[in-house]
């Protein structure tokens, strides 16, 4: 353990153990994500840094990563070293300024999404026209395509759009948590938290530097009499 313990908290996102980023060249998607537990255990033991996560963002990382044939041995590593903890959505408050720019935003977004659907719905139009009237249903699949690519656009990206990225957001300001993600809505609505933030790419090389800092000579550090040892 360490003689000075950080004590950081951190509340992780699925996205961190999704990213490609923070993989080496040549680990498979199952032996960037050992890594990466093993350095989180090597933090915690070593420098008392704890990561949570919200269970049912635990829940849909797990179900991912069995879907992608990752072992039970690796599983129970996320198992020993990311608590899993409820937000207590009782006591946690929200300023109302942030609730009332999500009310705005929401508003503002579902405009945005209308007018996507009025721009598919003439060129469906259009693509009937050129048809002569007949049928062409892959010009009209490729109208519903696009539409709904732009409305995922429209209404979701940059957004809070699920309970687990609320569950997050609410879990790290009980704790008063980093909050690490690659999702851009979180990162956003983190600093309208007024929370910490790390995307996910930079966070294992983060707790590495932390550990190696640790077996660094501290030149802040003291001899037994009190006396800055760097300055004798």
């Amino acid at each position: 353990m360490a003689e000075y313990p950080l004590k950081q908290r951190f509340v992780l996102d699925t996205s961190l153990f999704l990213s490609e980023e923070i993989r080496d060249d040549d680990e498979t998607f199952e032996e960037g994500i050992e890594r990466l537990l093993d350095t989180i255990a090597a933090a915690r033991l070593d420098l008392n840094i704890s990561c949570y996560m919200p269970p049912s963002i635990a829940a849909e990382l797990e179900h991912i990563l069995r879907e992608r044939g990752v072992s039970e041995d690796v599983l129970g590593k996320l198992d020993t070293w990311v608590i899993k903890k409820h937000p207590d959505r009782y006591e946690v408050y929200i300023p109302a300024e942030v609730v009332y720019r999500f009310i705005d935003e929401m508003s503002d977004r579902v405009n945005r999404g209308l007018r996507v659907s009025e721009k598919a719905v003439r060129k469906a139009e259009e693509s009937k026209q050129r048809s002569n009237g007949g049928s062409k249903l892959s010009d009209v699949d490729k109208v519903i395509s696009d539409l709904r690519e732009d409305y995922r656009g429209a209404l979701r990206q940059g957004v809070l759009d699920s309970r687990e990225d609320f569950d997050l957001l609410i879990l790290a300001r009980e704790l008063n948590a980093g909050v690490v993600t690659e999702d851009t809505g979180i990162i956003s609505w983190a600093a309208d938290f007024g929370l910490r933030n790390l995307r996910g790419r930079a966070f294992p090389t983060l707790l590495e530097e932390y550990l190696m800092a640790l077996d660094s000579p501290r030149p802040w550090s003291k001899g037994d009499d009190g006396v800055d040892a760097d300055r004798l």
